[in-house]
């Protein structure tokens, strides 16, 4: 099935979720070529630039309802073009949306789970931990700004949340990393699902990939930034490192 054409949505309300996450709900009558259980898939947000080509920035789907859809944006500090349109965009103001992409669940079938990411990721981890089973178990190690950009999230009572506090995202790329190997390993299989800055990317991949031998099929790992670049830079960089990687 061919992925649908970009379609323009409609901004229906704004939502700070706490100090660094804005939550934007987009609908409008061209909601429903969205298709339905796409939580956690991407889509592609598109930015005029006049007679130059447009910028395309991804984002998640954090929630989907029949008639809206909620994208999560981190407000950083030093604002990209999507951050700093969704400070600015007001009430019925339109976007054109491109996708979705694929979801990116972590495997369910394993003895245990391992979910690991940054502010970024905060939206597809969120999906992911009220997707999993009411008897999973497990750890989600979750990097935010402040204690403040810490949220409640459904999850199993089994999955132990643990929230690390780095004020300067991007700057430290053994953070997630330590908090990973501070955690005591389950018994079992686990299954793990990264998603963070790339330099914190590459770090903990040889981790679960040298040290645990976590199989292929049970390890989703991404970069979703990158520290001083724009989402082209990043692209390129990914691109390059998917060539060259173990």
């Amino acid at each position: 099935m061919s992925r649908p054409q970009p379609r323009e949505l409609r901004v229906t309300r704004k939502t700070l979720i706490t100090p660094n996450m804005l939550r934007v709900t987009l609908g409008g009558e061209n909601i429903h070529t969205i298709p339905e259980d796409h939580e956690s898939g991407y889509v592609k947000l598109i930015f005029p630039q006049g007679e130059t080509k447009p910028l395309v920035r991804t984002y998640t789907i954090r929630q989907q309802r029949p008639t809206e859809i909620d994208i999560d944006f981190v407000l950083h500090e030093e604002a990209g073009p999507a951050s700093t349109w969704a400070r600015n965009v007001q009430y019925n103001e339109t976007i054109m949306v491109g996708g979705p992409g694929p979801k990116k669940m972590i495997t369910h079938t394993t003895d245990w789970q391992l979910l690991v990411g940054d502010m970024t990721a905060l939206p597809a981890i969120s999906v992911n931990l009220a997707k999993l089973p009411d008897n999973a178990k497990g750890y989600a190690v979750i990097e935010v700004a402040s204690k403040e950009d810490i949220q409640a999230l459904s999850h199993p009572t089994g999955v132990e949340l643990k929230w690390v506090i780095n004020p300067h995202p991007g700057q430290h790329s053994s953070t997630l990393l330590n908090a990973v190997k501070s955690l005591p390993w389950l018994e079992g299989i686990p299954s793990v699902w990264a998603a963070c800055e790339f330099s914190s990317m590459k770090a903990l991949r040889a981790f679960f990939k040298n040290d645990k031998a976590i199989s292929k099929e049970n390890l989703y790992i991404s970069s979703y930034w990158k520290q001083g670049s724009n989402e082209d830079q990043h692209k390129i960089a990914k691109r390059d490192d998917a060539e060259t990687a173990p």
